[in-house]
């Protein structure tokens, strides 16, 4: 059966979902859908977005008119990080966290961790770098958030120190976000800023087949 997704390339949240199909070679259609950004880019720069989300029947699916949104066959869910789960559990529970309740709890809190720690600074840092019209960006923001996030990678550097991997030392659904936020950090930053441990990972999850999923830069610092 095919899962159907809703959502747009360039969305770290529905990088989440792609990269995880790509990791258990399940077919999918994408239907391009969003509010915020569109093919030329985002809406502040005066682009047209994908759409969809506003319509009655997305909002049947999903009343946030948010992406990503998957159907599985009759069942609908959003939130991207519910979906990972979701697909954990139902597609390939060993690969994804070794059928292992303490890895699978393991690695939801790094996802946790992510979606509240990392997505709030990244998402500014972007918008008053990129995505925002010069005259709208604040390069005060823009200098917080970079100094949050140099903070916060401390710890994911620290924590690869101890592990192989985000959880521990083999692959598991929780690298599935981190994949996206370090690729991104290295696209916004430059690799020469990944601290010894975080460099090492990349090396590792890019080298990985499902990484060509999201690899393309256009899909991550889109203006």
């Amino acid at each position: 059966m095919t899962i159907e997704l809703w959502g747009r390339p360039t969305s770290a949240r529905t990088q989440k979902v792609l990269l995880a199909l790509a990791e258990l070679g399940l077919p999918y259609k994408l239907t391009l859908a969003s509010a915020t950004m569109g093919a030329d880019g985002h809406v502040a720069k005066g682009n047209r977005a994908f759409g969809v989300v506003d319509t009655p029947e997305y909002r049947a699916m999903n009343p946030n008119g948010t992406v990503p949104t998957i159907r599985d066959g009759g069942f609908v869910l959003w939130e991207s990080n519910a979906i990972l789960q979701y697909l954990a559990m139902t597609y390939d529970p060993a690969g994804f966290y070794g059928n292992d309740i303490r890895r699978f709890a393991s690695a939801a809190r790094w996802i946790m961790w992510e979606n509240n720690e990392l997505i709030p600074p990244m998402h500014n840092l972007v918008k008053h770098t990129i995505r925002l019209p010069l005259s709208e960006r604040d390069p005060g923001v823009a200098q917080q958030s970079l100094e949050r996030l140099e903070k916060t990678w401390n710890l994911v550097e620290e924590q690869l120190g101890r592990t192989r991997h985000i959880a521990d030392d083999s692959w598991s659904y929780g690298d599935i976000p981190m994949t996206i936020r370090v690729h991104r950090w290295a696209l916004l930053r430059g690799t020469d800023v990944l601290t010894p441990n975080i460099a090492r990972y990349y090396g590792v999850i890019s080298a990985r087949p499902s990484f060509e999923a999201v690899r393309d830069p256009d899909m991550h610092v889109a203006g």
